[in-house]
């Protein structure tokens, strides 16, 4: 079998491939034309970020069997284009976890003790010890947002330094916290207590201006920031403006909101700012790391074993497939839409399965609902095979239920998602092959999940519905459709709308605040 490496792989994976008995060409440039016009001719692809593995490219690989991404992000493949070929796409979710924890580190010690100015000015010539006096870390609070991988390294190594470390993470139970020997917060923990503060978060509509000029300026006057995660998670105008006033005492920025750094990005020139050209994952080791997991990935899938790595299926036998295949996306639906409704960490997750689909295997199909519900809070990329891990990980247990009896529909995924503050329930089903969401918390409905859907319970009586109405009117936002019914609740309503486009912040929180309206919830399931 014949393996393409493309965008200059490290040497270790293609020693490795070879080893294996594989013949591997190593084109560490290549143009998308002569992608297309050679890769007739492999079994396996390996590519990092360069090379753009469209539909174009997957239409010309007649022999294609798996696609090997160096690194974590697949934002260069076509990954369901892939998954509708049979080709495998695989990743390395860890490859570059320690890389990007050190590079946190160094950006903190770097801004905490002005090392990069302090190079420059004396490569100068010039001798200047009192301006560039720094402060230690020891005894310090460090505010980690987000406890993932990273966060979590950042944690061990930050208490090595001395530091006293607290954590934000709102998927993140308190049990999970203490193993990382942190205390859990909420976010006004972190912005009242923080000393420093780094984020590992990833970005969506959710974590975009997480901190901006409003919570900067509750925090403690000289508070330093630390961004490797995603550029846009920190206001760069806001943290720009600052340091320059001196709320903020330093910044140091890996990534940021367009790359390359434009000339015009408010972080350039600011003196107190550390910049590096997203470094995070640039390590001898980390490549290394990540050309190994790729090859040994690659050998094992052309040898048919499991692949551990999988992006976007995990092994199952051809008849379970045939039954589950029509109910992968809205049970990953079902669950981001459950991570989007509960609140407070998720403690347990039970999902029951009625109808002939009890007779196969669901265990993949309970695993995409796990997909869904940690695909929209992680900066790790979730897939098929490291859901389960990830979801143990945070002390979530999962259990599966089945029954053949049904009610009103041939089959049906109930999904039940425990959480610290407010449970939720849902349900949903196939109507032809279509999936459809059938129940909010026992209240019945006929949702499309590819759509974006607002929920807000309300009072029972007259003007509130219209109201709603008028706001989304004249933010121009169209409601394709509306439902509305009784709630448990004696006097109120649930009401829920299908709209067109995502309601911006400004406008749900004008809603929020109507007279009647409980609460508004926006779920984009674009986030999957």
């Amino acid at each position: 079998m014949k393996v393409l490496a493309a965008d200059g792989v490290s040497a270790r994976g293609i020693e490795i491939l070879r080893e294996a008995g594989f013949e591997v060409d190593v084109k560490d440039k290549i143009s998308a034309d002569e992608l297309v016009a050679t890769i007739g001719n492999y079994d396996a692809l390996i590519v990092r970020s360069a090379s753009k593995v469209t539909k174009d490219v997957l239409a010309a690989a007649k022999n294609l069997k798996i696609i090997g991404r160096a690194g974590v992000g697949v934002d260069n493949i076509d990954v369901p284009e892939a998954t509708n070929r049979g080709i495998i796409v695989i990743n390395s979710p860890g490859g570059n976890t320690t890389a990007a924890t050190e590079h946190t580190m160094g950006m903190m010690l770097a801004m905490a003790r002005h090392i990069a100015v302090a190079n420059e000015t004396t490569q100068k010539g010039e001798w200047n010890r009192k301006k560039y006096t720094g402060v230690e870390l020891m005894g310090k609070t460090l505010g980690i947002v987000g406890l993932g991988r990273i966060g979590s390294g950042i944690a061990k190594r930050a208490a090595a330094f001395g530091m006293t470390v607290i954590g934000y993470d709102p998927y993140v139970n308190e049990e999970r916290a203490q193993a990382m020997g942190l205390e859990l917060v909420d976010l006004d923990g972190i912005i009242q207590r923080s000393d420093f503060v780094t984020v590992h978060m990833p970005l969506t509509n959710e974590t975009r201006d997480m901190f901006n000029k409003d919570n900067i300026a509750k925090m403690k006057k000289g508070v330093r920031f630390v961004n490797c995660a995603r550029g846009g998670i920190i206001n760069e105008q806001d943290l720009a403006d600052a340091v320059k006033s001196g709320q903020v005492a330093g910044a140091a920025v890996d990534v940021f909101t367009s790359e390359p750094l434009a000339e015009d990005n408010p972080l350039r020139g600011v003196p107190g700012i550390t910049l590096t050209p997203h470094l995070g994952a640039s390590t001898v080791e980390a490549q290394i790391g990540v050309s190994i997991d790729v090859a040994e990935g690659i050998v094992a899938a052309l040898k048919g074993e499991p692949v551990m790595t999988a992006v976007n299926m995990a092994p199952v036998s051809a008849q379970a497939m045939n039954v589950i295949k029509p109910f992968f996306d809205l049970a990953e639906r079902l669950g981001c839409m459950a991570t989007a409704l509960a609140e407070g960490a998720v403690t347990a997750v039970e999902v029951e399965y009625t109808g002939e689909i009890t007779d196969v295997n669901t265990k993949l199909l309970t695993t995409a609902v796990l997909k869904g519900m940690l695909t929209p809070i992680l900066e790790t990329n979730v897939n098929f095979v490291n859901a389960p891990g990830l979801a143990k990980d945070r002390n979530i247990s999962v259990r599966e239920v089945k029954s053949k009896e049904t009610a009103d529909y041939a089959n049906t995924i109930r999904v039940k998602a425990t959480a610290e503050k407010k449970s939720v329930v849902l349900a949903g089903a196939l109507f032809g092959s279509e999936g459809r969401i059938v129940e909010i918390d026992g209240y019945r409905v006929d949702l499309d999940p590819h759509k974006h859907i607002m929920i807000c319970p309300h009072i029972n009586r007259p003007g509130v519905i219209g109201t709603v109405g008028s706001i989304m009117g004249k933010a121009n936002i169209n409601i394709s459709g509306m439902q509305v019914g009784n709630t448990d609740k004696e006097g109120t309503n649930l009401m829920v709308l299908t709209v067109d486009d995502d309601v911006p912040a400004d406008v749900l929180k004008e809603v929020t605040a109507l007279d009647g309206i409980f609460g508004a919830k926006m779920i984009n399931m674009n986030v999957i």
